[in-house]
């Protein structure tokens, strides 16, 4: 049970990104080119996880036919996700875009939820990075989301109340990555892992990338964003596991 608190401790990490991102749209208008950048960081430190810590732990653990066959099937539940969502979207006209933007914010906690879970299964120091990394990847969701709210006119207290559940959805995907993997054998966990590197590099190849790119943002202040991302996630590396 203490374990279990412990990585639902760490899931609040993802939800504290967005709700600090939150917080930023409450006060400020951002122009869109600083969203921009901030996505283009993020999709830096998603690709520090995968190549920094996630591959090198995987590759000597699982023979390459199942890293293979294991990223192919993150990669088409990623792509299955995005286009149920698209559907459910396009076939609900009467819900406002603001609610669409919400709930894509959600999924991706729930995603970041099950990172944590699956990662503290491996390793406690394993779980903690990938919290941490997602604190500020996820900021530039929490801004989209309740600034569209804001935008919209919704009654600031509804909105802080909307900011704040944000923390249900990694706490529930933790909860279940942690309880499924927490006594498989190593392979599976590693196989688990193997899964979610091919739901986040499609996620950050297909959807974070393309949003950042769309304020026009100048190539002198996307790429140093982009690597700044990468850097700061190579030192958190260093230090937390």
């Amino acid at each position: 049970m203490n374990d279990l608190l412990s990585v639902l401790a760490v899931a609040v990490l993802p939800a504290a990104g967005n709700i600090v991102g939150s917080l930023l749209a409450e006060s400020l208008r951002a122009p869109p080119w600083i969203i921009g950048a901030a996505l283009h960081g993020a999709a830096g430190v998603a690709i520090a996880v995968v190549s920094i810590d996630l591959m090198p732990r995987i590759l000597p653990v699982i023979p390459t036919w199942l890293l293979i066959s294991m990223f192919l099937g993150g990669s088409v539940f990623s792509a299955a996700l995005a286009r149920a969502f698209r559907y459910w979207t396009s076939s609900r006209s009467g819900l406002s875009g603001a609610w669409m933007v919400y709930l894509a914010v959600a999924v991706d906690l729930l995603t970041d939820g099950l990172m944590v879970g699956a990662g503290s299964a491996v390793s406690g120091g394993l779980g903690l990075l990938l919290g941490l990394s997602q604190v500020i990847a996820n900021i530039p969701g929490g801004f989209a989301g309740i600034g569209n709210f804001r935008n919209r006119q919704v009654p600031r207290k509804r909105r802080l109340g909307i900011s704040g559940s944000f923390i249900l959805p990694p706490i529930f995907g933790a909860a279940i990555g942690y309880l499924l993997l927490r006594d498989a054998s190593t392979q599976v966990e590693h196989a688990a892992l193997a899964f979610l590197v091919g739901v986040l590099l499609l996620a950050t190849v297909e959807d974070m990338l393309p949003q950042a790119d769309e304020p026009g943002v100048a190539r002198w202040i996307s790429t140093p964003s982009f690597a700044g991302g990468f850097a700061l996630f190579a030192a958190l590396s260093a230090y937390v596991d």
